[in-house]
């Protein structure tokens, strides 16, 4: 087997990246390099006992609770791990980690997640929750994003191949680095979840609460419909989001997989506010048989089927999800729970593992510097 390394951002939680990296690793069980590492998260997971490479900022106390605060950092700290002994590097990266230094004798491929959204998509976004719109302090942040940017689309030059989780991304790919990508869905563990036997009356969404995922779009909405929904999830957010949620929202916090499970089972709808690269627990509700309310941009568009499987609302505002959750009301029973499990189907993780083992081999085979 071809000495392989494989390149992950942080290894501090278990979500949608972590869901790809297990299966790469499963496929090309190489070592793993990454900034940060909390083994006390990593239970359970096929890398738990292997030996994991992190960077120099992992020695930074509270560094692994606080990883997004080093951003300016993170170039210099991918750029130091030494790959020599790796042939093939297979990057997992939705940052910097396929800015990582290689040789033109090694072959390098970037399964690219997204581009660097805080500097390339969110830069106004950030500086707005943040309080930096002006002054000095937002002169140094807009001055270190605009580095970051440099290298970012310097630094894509050291892939061979990107590989994209949807078109959307791919043509942001395209656009930030004038690079092609192959487009390879991520897995999506559809068999964990079941069509439950009766419906309840409340709507449910899954997410990190953090500004850009506009959790805040959802409140404001249902505050004013009086509906009662679940929100799953933890993050930075939750204490504003409280402070504006009325008596029929619920923060559930984070919740074990077969709870996520179950209430997806029971809910009436999934409800997406954010502009999401492929967007996994939208395919995950779907697999409950959920019809999906989401945001009509990104990576939904290609996972959601419009009248089928869900609706869209095409302004992040709450009087266009309002609207939207009406028409849903007006037409809920003509949603088929099985039919919309069916649309779910299509992406599960056997199916990644196929395309993304081809993809490997394939260019490996035409790589001229074995």
């Amino acid at each position: 087997m071809v000495n392989t390394a494989i390149i992950h951002e942080w290894l501090v939680t278990l979500a949608g990246a972590e869901s790809v990296l297990r299966s790469i690793y499963d496929l090309f069980p190489g070592t793993i390099y990454t900034l940060f590492y909390d083994k006390d998260e990593m239970n359970d997971t096929p890398w738990e006992k292997q030996k994991i490479v992190t960077s120099f900022l992992q020695k930074i106390p509270f560094g692994k609770k606080n990883h997004r605060a080093f951003l300016p950092l993170y170039p210099l700290a991918i750029e130091q791990f030494d790959l020599r002994e790796h042939k093939i590097i297979i990057s997992s990266s939705y940052a910097v980690a396929k800015g990582v230094l290689n040789a033109s004798d090694q072959l390098h491929i970037c399964y690219c997640h997204s581009p660097m959204r805080y500097v390339w998509d969110l830069t106004f976004e950030y500086l707005e929750a943040a309080g930096l719109t002006h002054g000095m302090k937002s002169f140094l942040v807009r001055t270190i994003f605009h580095k970051i940017r440099i290298w970012d689309a310097i630094s894509s030059n050291r892939v061979n191949e990107f590989v994209a989780n949807s078109h959307y991304i791919a043509h942001r790919i395209w656009k930030c680095y004038n690079r092609k990508a192959t487009v390879i869905y991520p897995p999506v563990d559809v068999d964990r979840f079941y069509i439950g036997t009766g419906r309840e009356q409340y709507f449910v969404t899954i997410s990190r609460l953090v500004p850009y995922k506009r959790i805040d779009i959802l409140i404001h909405a249902f505050n004013r419909l009086k509906l009662p929904l679940m929100i799953i999830g933890d993050g930075p957010s939750m204490n504003d989001l409280k402070k504006i949620a009325g008596p029929q929202i619920l923060f559930l916090g984070h919740q074990h997989p077969s709870k996520i499970e179950e209430y997806l089972s029971k809910a009436r709808a999934f409800v997406f506010s954010a502009e999401e690269d492929f967007g996994i627990v939208n395919v995950e509700a779907q697999a409950a048989g959920l019809p999906v309310i989401a945001y009509g941009r990104g990576g939904a568009l290609e996972t959601v089927v419009e009248n089928e499987t869900g609706y869209f609302f095409y302004r992040q505002d709450p009087d266009a999800l309002i609207e939207t959750i009406q028409r849903f009301l007006k037409n809920e029973e003509s949603f088929d729970p099985e039919k919309i499990r069916t649309n779910a189907l299509r992406f599960p993780r056997a199916r990644f593992e196929k395309e993304f083992k081809q993809f490997v081999d394939e260019a490996w085979k035409r790589f001229p510097y074995k």
